[in-house]
């Protein structure tokens, strides 16, 4: 029996997220499962030697029932990235093996050997590494980093003619930074630079291609996976950046292997249609942490675009789309290493509020010190920069238990430093 799909276009591109998801294409199983099949082949036959020239050509592809390898395109992979794409509200989506992959592959199709990037001064620490150190080592790509809230300087940092990409993220890791999306992309667009945007932080809170971005890369990792169990990226974006970044001869996705695997695409698919909920359950419990320990401590260093207090609290919440809340993620500035280490061993050890760990999206409570971890590639300086205090702990919040038992483990702790 061949492979049946039932397929609803997206009618709005002003959709939020979750409608957006309910429209799309629901493809069905082999014998008519609800759920897809998982297509494990990393080869395809053609009916005859033309068709195998022609899909090598590119006439022939997916959309007349042709795959060449999976590391090309593979029709479990294509239908995850058809998912992802309703969510972003991109005409495409390619799935990778991580994040970084995702990230790279976009730097290596939109950027040429000498060119330029105008990047964020804070972002994640290995996204600032491969900027820093292996493009312009490796590629001659060279980036200047800037405050991204401050608009006249990222508009002087582009460099006209040879700036291709300007790069930043929606929500950024860890100081919480919350990007002008809209304006952003007008000033690149104006000097012909691509916008790139890493949402990771903000998965059916913001819409960045809605709001003028190029390309929109994720973890998948994070948030989408929502279980800490497996490592995956996406890159979504229109189909001509994207059909060339998979393109046989040339494209990164082909040349360079980031390719997910379809058992894992199958995985992540059925996580999906419930990304909505958890992330609403995330952001609520996050907000109530927050407001109790403002409550708790007038005097305590809480970071999170929740709070009025915050310098991009209206600006998130004019961009963000409708009852999805401000992230859920916080951080609490404890100032020194020491003081931070120590709040996350009571945490964990003594009261059993969460882990110490360097992921977020996960259904407990994770804590890093993103000084000496995730940002841990950063000198002092490019720290100081980028605003990351040596005792800043990241809080990815967790929805698990009750939050008066939760924020009982929190108290417990707190009232011990």
């Amino acid at each position: 029996m061949d492979r049946k799909t039932v397929n609803v276009e997206i009618e709005s591109k002003k959709e939020v997220p979750a409608e957006a998801l309910a429209a799309a294409r629901h493809e069905l199983g082999e014998h008519n499962g609800i759920n897809m099949s998982i297509e494990a082949s990393n080869t395809f036959t053609f009916k005859d030697s033309d068709a195998m020239n022609r899909a090598f050509l590119g006439e022939v592809g997916p959309k007349t029932g042709i795959y060449i390898y999976s590391r090309h395109l593979n029709p479990t992979i294509l239908n995850l990235g058809r998912q992802i794409a309703a969510m972003e509200g991109t005409e495409t989506a390619y799935c990778t093996a991580s994040g970084m992959s995702a990230i790279s592959s976009v730097f290596l199709q939109l950027c040429n050997t000498g060119g330029h990037v105008v990047a964020a001064k804070t972002l994640y620490g290995g996204s600032h590494a491969l900027l820093t150190h292996f493009l312009p080592q490796k590629c001659n790509i060279t980036t200047t980093f800037v405050d991204i809230v401050d608009l006249e300087e990222v508009d002087k940092a582009m460099i006209e003619g040879k700036t291709s990409v300007l790069y930043f993220e929606s929500i950024s890791n860890p100081t919480l930074i919350v990007a002008n999306i809209p304006e952003l992309s007008k000033i690149a667009h104006a000097k012909g630079v691509k916008v790139v945007v890493d949402n990771t932080f903000a998965p059916m809170i913001l819409s960045p291609a809605k709001l003028g971005a190029d390309v929109v890369v994720h973890s998948i990792s994070k948030y989408i996976s929502g279980e800490a169990d497996i490592i995956a990226g996406a890159v979504c974006g229109p189909a001509d950046i994207v059909d060339q970044m998979r393109d046989p001869h040339e494209g990164p996705f082909m040349l360079l292997g980031p390719t997910m695997n379809p058992k894992l695409a199958f995985e992540i698919s059925g996580r999906i249609p419930h990304l909505s909920m958890r992330m609403k359950k995330h952001c609520k419990r996050a907000m109530k942490y927050v407001t109790k320990m403002k409550e708790l401590d007038p005097n305590l260093d809480v970071l999170y675009p929740g709070l009025k207090e915050h310098p991009q609290h209206s600006l998130l919440k004019s961009m963000s789309n409708k009852d999805y809340g401000f992230g859920g993620v916080f951080c609490i500035d404890m100032k020194t290493e020491g003081r931070a280490y120590r709040l996350m061993d009571k945490l964990q050890n003594n009261s059993k509020f969460g882990f110490m760990g360097v992921s977020l999206g996960y259904y407990e409570t994770l804590m890093s010190c993103s000084s000496s971890s995730t940002n841990s590639m950063l000198d002092t300086k490019e720290k100081e920069r980028a605003g990351i205090s040596p005792g800043l702990v990241r809080f990815s919040v967790g929805y698990v238990g009750t939050f008066e038992q939760k924020w009982s483990q929190f108290t417990r702790a707190y009232s011990e430093m």
